[in-house]
């Protein structure tokens, strides 16, 4: 079994326990089920923001911790301040060492969108992002069937929740994009059934994506000349993970990129 498959495996299970302990009906009973989400798209298109999707993890399958003591209050306000357009929160437990409550902290002290970053298979998942604070959801093309997509993204839609769309590949992109369950479409630089990551994938397939939905690369991300590039093919969204959160304090590295991106748009611009 590749990493991936091990993932699902593992969260079909976990997702059967977390019904039969907190029920649908519990969920509904949240604050956030009658707030209004904050559009992930629409911040990413902003011109006064930097595009990149800071992302707060504790660890990675494929290289264990990373920063498994940084607070999530600090590093994601951090992030805020740097210069960040919106957060991306992990809250697979087993894999990546998140939690829900990793992203209802980040709600508490944010005013931003936040994408619930984790491997939703069911329903019950999306609902539980709303009711954590959430505003956008995503959803991995390689882990779904086209008609799962669909299913989960109009059910997300009908929450008022974003989806953020997961490909890998030409053919993921044909197969699952349907315009009344995404928004924005995402191109992993990962391969996720060995996690070797390699940059060209978004430079390949950003033609390929309609102009209707807003473009966000994902992964391997860690300079200003690489954002550009890839905003130059149209791309609006950088989700940036690990180059961040390698480091002690996290924020300082968003920030220290964000003055870079700056810098280099003052440059183009004389």
């Amino acid at each position: 079994m590749t990493i991936l498959d091990n993932i699902i495996a593992h969260k079909r299970q976990e997702v059967a326990e977390r019904q039969s302990l907190v029920p649908a009906k519990r969920l509904e009973q949240s604050l956030y089920m009658n707030a209004q989400p904050l559009s992930l798209s629409r911040y990413l298109l902003r011109d006064d923001l930097s595009g990149i999707i800071a992302e707060f993890k504790r660890k990675s399958p494929s290289k264990g911790f990373i920063n498994p003591h940084a607070p999530v209050e600090r590093t994601t306000l951090g992030y805020m301040q740097a210069g960040a357009s919106a957060l991306s929160i992990l809250t697979d437990t087993e894999f990546f060492g998140g939690k829900n409550e990793d992203l209802t902290t980040a709600r508490r002290y944010n005013f931003c969108p936040i994408l619930r970053k984790d491997f939703v298979i069911d329903e019950y998942q999306i609902l539980e992002a709303k009711s954590i604070g959430a505003d956008a959801v995503l959803l991995i093309a390689a882990a779904l069937k086209p008609e799962e997509v669909l299913q989960l993204g109009r059910f997300a839609k009908s929450l008022g929740l974003e989806v953020l769309l997961e490909i890998h590949n030409a053919e993921e992109l044909e197969n699952t994009l349907h315009p009344d369950a995404v928004t924005l479409v995402g191109v992993n630089n990962r391969n996720l059934h060995d996690f070797s990551v390699r940059l060209d994938t978004s430079g390949e397939l950003a033609q390929r994506i309609p102009a209707a939905y807003v473009k966000v690369t994902e992964s391997g991300l860690s300079s200003a000349a690489e954002i550009e590039a890839l905003r130059a093919v149209g791309y609006r969204g950088f989700l940036i993970g690990e180059t961040f959160m390698r480091h002690s304090r996290p924020e300082k590295a968003c920030a220290a990129l964000v003055q870079q991106l700056r810098a280099t748009e003052a440059v183009t611009l004389i």
